[in-house]
Formats: C-alpha cells, structure tokens, sequence
C-alpha cells in the first residue's frame, strides 16, 4: 500500500509541473503588459536616460516578450529571481526573508481552524434533530458571511481596545529580540527559553491567527457536519448500532474516518487561500509576511517581488492540492480499491 500511495504522491506531484509553467507564462506576461519601465524602477531617480537605455538592455527589455520569459525562467531556476527595484538587494532574499513570518501565521491559522471546526462540526452533528442543531448552522452561516479583514478589524475593537488582552500590531514588544536560529519567531521564542519573550510572541500572533482561522472554520464546520449525517446513513453505521456498539464509539471508531475525508480534501485545497487571506490581515496588524511585503510592491511596482510572491501563492497552492488528493487516497479505501 505504501508503494502505491507514494506512486499517487508523486503523480500528483509531476502533474503540478505543466500547470505551474503555465501560470508563470500567465503572470510573467500580464506584468510586463503594465505601463511600468522595470529598469527605470530598477534606478535611482537622478538616472539619467542612457543609463536607463543601458539598464533596458541589460535587463533584455527591448527583446521580444519571450525571449524576456526565456531569460527569467532560466535565471529562476538557478534561483535567481531577479533584483528589487524597491529593496535595491537580491528579490530571493527580500521574499524569503518574510516567507517564515507567513509560514508560521498560516500554519497557525490552520490548526486554529481546524480545532474550532471540527469542534464545532462535533458538536453540532452531537445535538442534530433538535432547535440547537438550526442555532449552530445559522451561527456558523452568520460567522461565514463576515470576511477576515473584518473579523481582523472586530477583534482589534474587542480585544486590542475595549478589553485590551492583546497587542494589534508587530510580532514582539518594543526593545525585545530574539535570536534567529531557524528563522521562525515562534520556535526561536521557545530556544530562548525566556519566558517573556515566548508569552510576547503568542500575544503578538493571536489576533492574526484568530482572523485567518475563524473565517475559515465555519466552512469545515459545515462539511464535517453534512459529511457525518451522509455517514450515518450508510448501512455498516446501522450494522455497527445492531452489533451492539455505543453511539461513541460508532461516531470516533467507524464513522469520523470517513466523514473526515472531505474535510481533509477541503484543507488541502484551502491551504493556499489562506496565504491569499494574509494579504489584508497582514496589512491590518503590521505583521512582516508576504502579504504586507505584497501590498507594499504593489505600491511601488516592485515587479520582481511581485512576480516572485505571486508564484509562492500558486506553488503552494497546486501543491498542497496534491498533499490532500494523496491524504484522501490513504485515508478513503473506495479510492484505492477504485
């Protein structure tokens, strides 16, 4: 099984390659239609028009549009990504100098969302039939309507200033510094074995964490939810209950491992939407990630940082797509009898 499961992994992998190629020529092509001149960006504003003219030529931007995709995609793949017009330093730095910061808010998010959603998906199925069960779905539609940059707003109203238990902006308190030794603040907070330090970091990551994650746990609600009473439908649950079983043992032995398949296709897929939702809420908190680094490219038309963060999001994307077909593969037994 194990052999068949990495043979799907590995497919799914393989398969991520043509689409991937196919957004960068996307990207790359819409970028360069904008009437913005990388190599004047790319200068300090006393440039004069040869130097501009040389830098167009170094740069390759008086080739054919192509032939500029070329010479990207060849630099790209040695990791070169070019130099940013904003920064004045390598783009690969400037991006992965930020991308820890968002990994660990994303990766936080999600394990936020998924306690609160399964939680609350739980809870709701354990109450089905009754008013409870119509409160609990409404609750969680009302909850689904409000957008994450508004749920970021709400709490810094709620918990950064009426009830002020946690900052709303930057990931430390003022004066304090931790040592980068793997380059995210949460785990070097922890080597440091300070206290303060480590209790700061969390406080600071809170409220983002609490937006990104409570937008997203209302929909893994509702999918647990519909996914369990699909389940409990199926003949061996009724089997299960003739042979005897307790109702939890029914629900955790027999039917969660198959009503979580959705929910683990569904995180999978989602995984890269929550990079996209750090653009606004990273903005809103002052939080140093990608998607601050993003919006203020954006403002300068930094287009190499642009292209680079925009190929991050698609990559993450496609491939966590993958990791949650291959999870369902392991997960569902119809699939890989089917």
């Amino acid at each position: 099984m194990f052999i068949a499961i990495l043979r799907v992994i590995v497919r799914r992998l393989l398969a991520i390659v043509p689409v991937f190629a196919v957004v960068t020529v996307l990207v790359f092509g819409a970028l360069r239609i904008l009437p913005v001149d990388p190599a004047q960006m790319s200068l300090p504003p006393s440039a004069t028009i040869e130097q501009v003219e040389a830098k167009r030529e170094a740069m390759g931007l008086n080739r054919p549009i192509w032939t500029q995709y070329s010479m990207w995609a060849q630099a790209a793949i040695t990791g070169d990504l070019g130099e940013s017009a904003q920064y004045r330093t390598s783009t690969a730095a400037v991006v992965l100098d930020r991308l820890p910061a968002t990994i660990e808010l994303v990766i936080c998010a999600l394990i936020f969302a998924v306690c609160v959603g399964m939680t609350g998906g739980l809870l709701i199925f354990a109450v089905r039939g009754t008013a409870l069960e119509s409160v609990g779905l409404v609750v969680t539609s009302a909850v689904m309507a409000l957008p994450d940059f508004l749920l970021a707003l709400l709490f810094i109203l709620l918990l950064g200033v009426l009830i002020p238990i946690f900052p709303v902006n930057g990931r430390l308190d003022p004066g304090m510094q931790v040592p980068s030794y793997t380059g995210f603040l949460l785990i070097d907070a922890v080597l440091t074995g300070d206290f303060r330090v480590i209790v700061s970091a969390f406080e600071h990551i809170a409220l983002p964490v609490m937006a990104l994650g409570l937008a997203f746990s209302p929909t893994i609600v509702r999918v647990l939810h519909a996914s369990l009473i699909n389940t409990y439908q199926q003949s061996y649950i009724q089997q299960a209950r003739l042979r005897g079983l307790s109702d939890r043992e029914i629900l955790f032995g027999q039917a969660l491992k198959n009503a979580i398949v959705p929910v683990v296709i569904l995180v999978g897929t989602q995984f890269g939407g929550l990079f996209g939702g750090t653009l606004l809420v990273e903005m809103i908190f002052s939080f140093p990630g990608l998607g601050n680094l993003m919006v203020k490219a954006m403002q300068t038309a930094d287009l190499s940082v642009i292209m680079a963060i925009s190929l991050i999001y698609c990559a993450t994307t496609l491939i966590f797509n993958s990791i949650a077909d291959a999870l369902a593969y392991l997960l569902n037994p119809r699939l890989r009898n089917g």
